[in-house]
């Protein structure tokens, strides 16, 4: 059977109006390069088709600086149907086709048109081309093959065996000498590279909800930490102010109200505070600095939770608290630093619309006003920071951006960037060692019958298995599935995020796998984000909090990769860039369909242990206390089974004793 895109050419599809579109990404190609990118394009197509179809595409990587293929999206909008509705010779090839399609819909993606599903630039694949190829295969593959992703790209079906994945995926494995934005760049206009992001590229997005419980738990967190606040209690009468409503996930304002706390979210593109405001992931919309923050004043006044968003730019907000010597408490940033010159982030003094026109005509002008706001942006944090202000960067590249703009103070030892920047990471201060330390991250489900009844039933039954008294982390995470429903959390299909971790994680699932198996649910797909406990080195985010100078390694989340590969995940994902960009983190991720079999429970027994232990275990020999207190208790409750190696930890007064330089730093 020979696998072909097309007999005829699909029409020219009409682009729905008021659906966001990305900027162009700028066309740089040498001619010899842009005749390797048209002929990399055409071989997804028949030939008699070429002469038409060369012009299209070279239309598009000039306008647009990538080819899209938009000529092969189907039309409408592209929303996950119940997983009965798609074609395939096994449940995990119908599976991932729900998650695809989820990704791509206008609900959830930033870009529909162009493939991107989040973060400025993380894409499912390149073009529409290789997404029809993708489902066609999807369509085939059985329980005896797995299909290789390599950068977007379907290499095609390849004989395997039922307990191995259906599906591997990697995304822009650059080779060491070329892994920089540059060569990137000319890559992804060649069509060999795609940003797969985190969850984009491997398939596992869910919306902005992934991320609104990720920011929940920093925020209380942050609370306690910072701000003296009981555990019993949470954040209201107190104020949170980041940026960002889209272009990574929009979650902000819906995590700061859950955590009961006034938030002012602002983002300088219109058309994404429309969607949050109609979602209902923000209740008030301004445009007035003033009135943003009289209502905030109001609503901290009578201990209301409260989210508004601030149309206009993040650096005015800011610098209007300074003069004006309003009290920030708790302040972030959540543009898509990782992108900073493709549109991530929109210097103060320029309309969103000037900034799209900017990208296109004068991208180095661009690139030189991006970092004189940038500069801007960290006097401003830094005067907010010495009056009080409890800043953190929540993980977006924002402080590397900082770093790379020139202002050189950012940096912690004043040399460099290895050892992080003057403020911390969320990961570094908070969540790393009051949750990835003990095992806790972002475990997610999707019930792939598309049925809300579903979802209902599996909440309570994750809250099953919580033991609220085991710490208070337990009991954060039971009260954020107890209150899920009720949030309105849901954007696209039906599907859940819940930190757990190790032991949590596996129980949760086989108790899944057994609902499926009685027939109480239908289908169910788990997954994580990449950030996470294990799945991920980047010095800068996930791994910010190990400092035995491993940060820089990337061992972890290829390990983490090639072990669910070994014990069967039904979908195993290897990514460069992740949520920092290219060259700056590894992602590894995993999918794995509960069909109510027992083969399914044999692969969750091992594969979820390992998917979270493999990760406390590196932050445990990095000797992070909390890692080391939860991977002894894992060597006495699995022994026999299981050995994590334990570090010795050498006495600092030695240390000092030894190396008289370090004496009193």
């Amino acid at each position: 059977m020979k696998m072909t895109l097309c007999n005829t050419l699909p029409a020219y599809p009409n682009f729905v109006e008021g659906i966001r579109r990305a900027p162009d990404r700028g066309y740089t190609l040498t001619p010899a390069q842009t005749a390797t990118a048209l002929k990399n394009a055409l071989r997804y197509i028949p030939t008699e088709f070429h002469e038409q179809l060369a012009p299209e595409f070279m239309e598009e990587l000039r306008t647009r600086g990538r080819i899209y293929g938009y000529r092969f999206r189907p039309a409408g909008d592209l929303k996950a149907k119940p997983i009965d509705e798609y074609q395939g010779q096994c449940i995990e090839g119908k599976a991932f086709q729900v998650m695809i399609d989820n990704n791509l819909c206008f609900d959830i993606a930033l870009y529909p048109y162009e493939l991107v599903t989040y973060g400025e630039t993380g894409q499912v694949c390149q073009n529409w081309m290789q997404y029809r190829l993708i489902k066609q295969y999807l369509e085939e593959l059985t329980q005896e093959q797995t299909l290789v992703i390599e950068s977007g790209h379907p290499l095609g079906l390849f004989r395997s065996r039922p307990d191995a994945p259906r599906v591997i995926i990697t995304n822009s494995m650059m080779i060491g000498q070329f892994d920089n934005q540059h060569d990137w760049h000319i890559a992804a206009q060649m069509g060999v590279a795609n940003y797969g992001q985190m969850t984009a590229g491997g398939w596992m997005y869910i919306g902005p909800q992934g991320i609104v419980h990720g920011t929940f738990n920093t925020l209380l967190n942050a609370g306690r930490l910072k701000l003296g606040i009981p555990q019993d209690q949470d954040l209201r009468g107190h104020l949170f102010i980041s940026s960002g409503l889209g272009g990574m996930s929009g979650a902000q304002p819906k995590a700061a109200e859950i955590a009961g706390a006034v938030s002012i979210i602002a983002e300088v593109d219109r058309s994404r505070i429309e969607t949050r405001y109609r979602q209902g992931w923000v209740g008030h919309v301004t445009a007035d600095i003033i009135e943003a923050y009289r209502m905030a004043t109001e609503a901290m006044r009578r201990r209301e939770p409260c989210s508004i968003a601030y149309h206009g730019n993040i650096v005015d907000l800011l610098e209007y608290a300074e003069r004006e010597k309003i009290l920030i408490e708790l302040l972030s940033d959540q543009t898509s630093c990782h992108a900073v010159y493709e549109g991530g982030y929109c210097p103060a003094g320029l309309t969103f619309e000037e900034r799209t026109r900017l990208l296109h005509e004068s991208p180095e002008e661009f690139r030189h006003l991006v970092d004189i706001s940038l500069h801007r942006h960290f006097e401003v944090i830094k005067k907010l920071v010495a009056r009080g202000t409890y800043f953190f960067d929540y993980g977006n590249s924002f402080m590397k951006a900082i770093y790379d703009a020139g202002v050189k103070e950012i940096s912690y030892n004043g040399v460099d960037e290895k050892d992080g920047f003057i403020w911390p990471s969320y990961v570094e201060d908070i969540m790393g060692p009051q949750l990835f330390d003990y095992g806790y991250g972002p475990f997610r489900w999707v019930c792939l019958s598309g049925k809300h009844e579903d979802l209902i039933k599996t909440d309570h039954a994750a809250m099953e298995c919580i033991d609220v008294n085991r710490r208070g982390q337990d009991l954060d995470n039971y009260n954020w599935i107890r209150d899920a429903e009720k949030n309105q959390l849901v954007v696209g299909t039906q599907a859940r995020i819940l930190y757990q971790d190790a032991v949590g994680r596996m129980k949760i699932a086989l108790h899944f796998n057994e609902m499926v198996r009685r027939g109480e649910v239908g289908p169910i797909m788990l997954g994580r984000d990449h950030h996470d406990v294990s799945g991920t080195d980047s010095p800068f985010r996930e791994t910010s909090n190990i400092k035995d100078g491993s940060n820089v390694m990337a061992d972890m989340a290829v390990q983490c990769f090639a072990g669910n590969c070994a014990r069967g995940m039904s979908l195993v994902a290897l990514h460069n860039g992740g949520g920092v960009g290219i060259s700056k983190a590894i992602n590894g991720g995993f999918g794995m369909v509960c069909d109510g079999s027992e083969r399914v429970d044999e692969i969750l027994r091992s594969a979820m242990l390992w998917d979270v232990m493999g990760g406390v275990a590196r932050r445990s020999w990095a000797r992070n206390p909390h890692a080391m207190e939860t991977s002894e208790a894992f060597n006495e409750s699995h022994a026999g089974d299981y050995q994590i190696t334990m570090p010795y930890v050498a006495d600092e007064e030695l240390i000092k004793k030894i190396v008289p330089s370090i004496v009193g730093k």
